[in-house]
């Protein structure tokens, strides 16, 4: 009977991945009033995590005895003074805001997207990032965005969410249904900057595939997903593989698929509430979360897997989530 009943469990959840037979969530604190982490970067061998904070900060999660300690800041010209607990947008450019991290584990380096700063680097030791690059093409970053890093070649691939609006009025780029976001790669062997792609409608998160071949990149204007090929016969061509609300970051998992950040429309209230969706490289939605319960109608910025729990990021909230099923 023990056994008929395992078979039975096993196929429930093979056959319904989105509904979860058991659930918890819990969260880590930030420290006083510290606010907005975007996203999250795991050092796979501790444990240990890092958030990007709206004061410019980027802090270090040490477990819960340490707690979070300050690890490295972005903005080359902030003081402790003006930025630190500081949640005014104009001051961003002095401090910094730090949004997509990303862990390069063969050198032990930190990327980072900074909202206004570009793409910049914290490498073991180091408590200011050092930039990396502000542009290309004759074009500055506006709104640097999401981030991953290919941890067999290194190579660094992030967004530029416009060309026309930085993070204090992102808002207009959405009500505008701005088309200027760019897909960038960052290669570290020779410090140059390639465009893989222009003309994308709010480009946030980036996730490249373990392999190499592509990288799936989420629109956040255009409420879609897209599929970017880097090598083979498709080289340079992409298509749409997934449509889901407000789209933002994007993880790899261990076994190779990916989860998301977006949204849905709850329909009792036709409002978005914050869920994630672990997909396929093909677009195939393999599990949904609803996270309504703990974040309300505040959307959410990342999801990620780590140890058989997803940690969750909001620009919107003082802590991070950690829902376990």
């Amino acid at each position: 009977m023990a056994y008929i009943n395992t078979l039975l469990i096993m196929f429930f959840v093979f056959c319904f991945p989105s509904m979860v037979l058991s659930e918890s969530f819990r969260s880590i604190q930030l420290p006083p009033n510290v606010t907005g982490p975007e996203s999250i970067a795991f050092e796979l061998a501790t444990g240990r995590f890092y958030v990007g904070v709206t004061d410019g900060r980027i802090l270090q999660y040490n477990g819960p005895t340490v707690g979070f300690v300050e690890f490295g800041s972005t903005g080359r010209n902030r003081t402790k003074t003006m930025c630190d607990g500081i949640t005014d947008p104009d001051l961003g450019p002095m401090c910094g805001r730090p949004f997509g991290l990303g862990f390069h584990y063969a050198t032990n380096q930190l990327y980072v997207c900074d909202a206004y700063l570009g793409l910049m680097v914290l490498g073991s030791g180091r408590r200011l990032a050092t930039p990396l690059s502000t542009g290309v093409e004759g074009v500055p970053y506006r709104f640097c965005n999401g981030l991953d890093v290919h941890q067999l070649s290194g190579n660094v691939f992030f967004t530029d969410s416009t060309t026309n609006y930085d993070l204090r009025n992102a808002s207009k780029g959405l009500e505008s249904n701005d088309s200027t976001g760019r897909l960038l790669m960052y290669n570290p062997s020779n410090n140059r900057v390639t465009v893989l792609l222009k003309n994308l409608p709010g480009p946030a998160g980036v996730a490249v595939s373990q392999d190499g071949l592509y990288a799936l990149v989420s629109n956040y204007n255009a409420n879609n997903t897209i599929r970017f090929w880097l090598r083979g016969p498709r080289a340079d061509t992409y298509e749409i593989i997934n449509f889901q609300a407000r789209p933002n970051n994007i993880q790899r998992t261990l076994v190779g698929d990916f989860w998301e950040a977006a949204a849905m429309v709850k329909q009792s209230t036709q409002t978005l509430v914050p869920i994630g969706q672990r997909i396929s490289g093909l677009g195939l939605v393999l599990q949904t979360v609803n996270f309504e319960r703990w974040y309300g109608n505040k959307l959410i910025s990342e999801v990620q897997e780590f140890r058989d729990a997803l940690y969750v990021a909001s620009p919107d909230v003082d802590f991070i989530g950690i829902y376990s099923f």
